[in-house]
């Protein structure tokens, strides 16, 4: 680091991108992205006039982008934002709800909130997860602090139902709630709907994993118009152009194509059943999952050697360094055919090292 940066940053520990390696063709399975592509509407919407437009610059209140999202979830457009990936949207809540309050979260999540904490000078408390990976909403029943949530949660896959949410927002109306919900729609719940009921809950999601839209960094968030009126002034105060023209357009398109959302989805939840089984075949330990990627592991192998191996045979999977989850990997769901090639080099390695 240089002597000109702030004494503040000096000790931060950046968030980790999972790797984009360009050194040869891998089989990837290791940043959650969807298997398939975007939507046909979204390819057919993005044409040359719309390209020619990147002169001009995009709509700062989003508003096609945030009418279909209202549309699909039943709500006033008042009560959407729009931002950069759904990254940016948790930054600017923990930069408008976190000043005097600090966060809470587990101890064993989204990687990136203890980083905003750091960037943003917030104090926060880590809640450890049970034995079984799951969180227990009592632990937060005596917390002042807001709470974040990923659910399905970010590295275990679990989930927790909605009155289970419900009972976490209830339990102190003078914090905020955020349910990050990265991954609910593989098989969970989502909380919208009891941000028509409750002034403290954000819900976050994000258009990379089951709308296929990874590369154009599209996320929003749902709250009543109080709570999102307050992240669009951290909004306006930072960039007003957050959302490029294209992935507004992407995003909306997406959005409306409920047909191609839910086949891809049900295509990612069958899928996810035969890397299990397939997994489990192999005596790996597999966490109960409703996000698009599992968390395994074998007694036999660390973690470390699972991702390192795999990665010298050209499949990609995440090994995540946290001290509970050290001898798990992270594999994100593929194709069958993808699944299938895993499995077999898998089989491989594990007869190599005499398992």
């Amino acid at each position: 680091m240089s002597r000109f940066l702030d004494e503040s940053l000096q000790s931060i520990v950046p968030y980790t991108p999972g790797e984009q390696p360009q050194d040869m063709q891998y089989i990837k399975l290791n940043t959650n992205e969807s298997p398939y592509a975007p939507s046909q509407k979204v390819l057919d919407a993005l044409n040359c006039d719309e390209v020619q437009k990147l002169r001009l610059y995009s709509d700062p209140t989003t508003k096609v982008l945030d009418q279909a999202i209202a549309n699909y979830y039943n709500v006033k457009t008042n009560n959407v934002i729009s931002g950069n990936g759904s990254d940016e949207i948790l930054a600017f809540i923990f930069k408008a709800f976190c000043g005097k309050k600090g966060m809470a979260f587990p101890d064993v999540t989204y990687g990136f909130y203890p980083v905003f904490c750091q960037l943003f000078g917030i104090k926060y408390n880590t809640v450890p997860l049970d034995q079984n990976f799951c969180i227990d909403v009592n632990d937060y029943k005596d917390i002042n602090d807001n709470v974040i949530i990923a659910n399905p949660n970010a590295q275990t896959g679990i989930c927790l139902d909605l009155d289970q949410i419900e009972q976490l927002v209830c339990q102190n109306k003078d914090r905020v709630v955020v349910i990050d919900e990265a991954y609910v729609d593989f098989g969970a719940q989502t909380a919208v709907p009891l941000t028509k009921k409750y002034n403290n809950l954000v819900v976050v999601q994000t258009m990379s994993k089951s709308r296929q839209l990874a590369g154009a960094r599209v996320g929003f968030a749902v709250a009543c118009e109080q709570l999102i009126n307050d992240l669009k002034t951290v909004k306006f105060s930072f960039n007003p152009y957050n959302v490029n023209r294209l992935s507004i357009i992407a995003g909306a398109e997406a959005i409306k194509d409920y047909d191609y959302f839910e086949d891809c989805c049900l295509k990612i939840q069958d899928s996810r059943k035969y890397l299990v089984n397939c997994l489990e075949h192999l005596g790996f330990e597999v966490l109960p999952s409703k996000a698009n990627f599992v968390l395994a592991r074998h007694e036999k192998m660390s973690g470390e050697q699972v991702y390192s191996q795999l990665k010298q045979k050209g499949i990609l999977v995440r090994h995540l360094k946290d001290q509970r989850i050290k001898n798990f990997v992270r594999i994100t769901v593929g194709t069958n055919e993808q699944i299938k090639t895993l499995a077999y080099t898998l089989a491989g390695i594990l007869a190599g090292a005499n398992v």
